[in-house]
């Protein structure tokens, strides 16, 4: 019997809504509301990576953004450690804002670019009341030095830098506060692949010293399975699949995960070619005027009648395994992708 036991969670996401009121109407009535994140849920363990995928207007940047409390959230619970900044407001939010930071997909619009960017993070450790101000020089070239920048480069302007080199900026900004929980928003996007890679294997290597935890968001399915120890898929606001990253990446079960991987390049020779294109009919339904059944069964390959009547339920199909499609079927070999043909 093995010893090691679970990490308990950092961030703990419990029901997760965000509803964005229409107004508009006549006299000013709502008009109902963009359902952006519905009923969300999952936990992060301490010093690992959660990543969310999904197309445009999924939700996921709406989770993260309503995670850090950059947005307002219409229900459910946030939780970091025993703290529930979720109904944090005033002090009590200020006060924990140092344990969760986060980095943005375009670093130069993160930076003041009238600002010498030492200064810049010299004025996030004095905001967050980090460290006393004799301290705070000493600790930016600590943090300069642990992004990969030189001392001497405290003095430049955010325009004087490579696009990889202003993230590598925006990292030791967010690592100034001493957080715990650093939010990813497509942090290397924007950059080229060879310059991703320096970033990610980066960032893998701040986790390990730091004990970092990250809540990883990305469309690009390599940086995710580069990247992450569990992955959440969203589909119209809500999780459609979450597993580890191994059985999500090799045994996908949901069709909408099946048709987004089948659209990937792949990372294995072996696999390419294994596999044909799904392709998906149409567009997304409205978030505002949601379908009554399953969200998906609109553009599914595989939807029947009973697919449109009510929306199935998140399902642990195997330890850690979660989907939500009503036509998953567990067998003695364990859940079964549901047929595309």
């Amino acid at each position: 019997m093995s010893d090691i036991q679970p990490k308990a969670p950092l961030l703990k996401v419990q029901d997760l809504q965000v509803h964005f009121p229409m107004g508009g109407g006549l006299f000013h009535r709502s008009r109902g509301s963009v359902k952006a994140v519905d009923g969300v849920s999952f936990e992060v363990p301490r010093g690992t990576t959660f990543g969310i995928v999904g197309e445009s207007g999924s939700g996921k940047t709406t989770t993260a953004l309503a995670v850090m409390r950059l947005v307002k959230h219409t229900g459910g619970h946030i939780r970091l450690g025993d703290t529930d900044i979720g109904e944090a407001q005033g002090e009590a939010l200020r006060s924990q804002r140092h344990r969760f930071q986060m980095v943005f997909q375009d670093p130069y619009a993160s930076l003041n670019p009238r600002r010498r960017v030492g200064d810049a993070v010299r004025d996030a450790m004095a905001l967050l009341n980090t460290g006393t101000p004799a301290e705070r020089p000493a600790r930016v070239r600590e943090l300069f030095a642990a992004v990969g920048l030189r001392p001497e480069q405290e003095q430049l302007f955010p325009h004087q830098f490579s696009g990889g080199q202003r993230q590598r900026i925006v990292l030791a900004r967010a690592l100034a506060a001493q957080p715990e929980l650093l939010v990813c928003d497509e942090p290397v996007s924007a950059l080229d692949v060879a310059i991703q890679a320096q970033i990610l294997n980066l960032m893998q290597r701040l986790q390990r010293e730091l004990g970092l935890t990250y809540l990883f968001i990305s469309h690009d399915l390599g940086v995710v399975r580069h990247m992450c120890d569990r992955v959440a898929v969203m589909y119209l606001g809500v999780i459609v699949e979450m597993a580890d990253r191994r059985t999500l990446f090799e045994r996908p079960l949901h069709p909408y995960t099946v048709a987004l991987w089948s659209a990937a390049p792949s990372f294995d020779p072996r696999q390419r070619g294994r596999g044909r294109r799904i392709r998906l009919a149409g567009d997304p339904p409205s978030p505002i005027h949601l379908p009554s059944g399953c969200r998906f069964a609109g553009r599914c390959p595989a939807a029947e009648p009973a697919c449109s009547q009510s929306e199935p339920p998140l399902t642990e199909v195997s330890p850690g395994h979660w989907v939500r499609c009503r036509r998953i079927t567990v067998t003695a070999d364990g859940p079964q992708p549901v047929p595309m043909g």
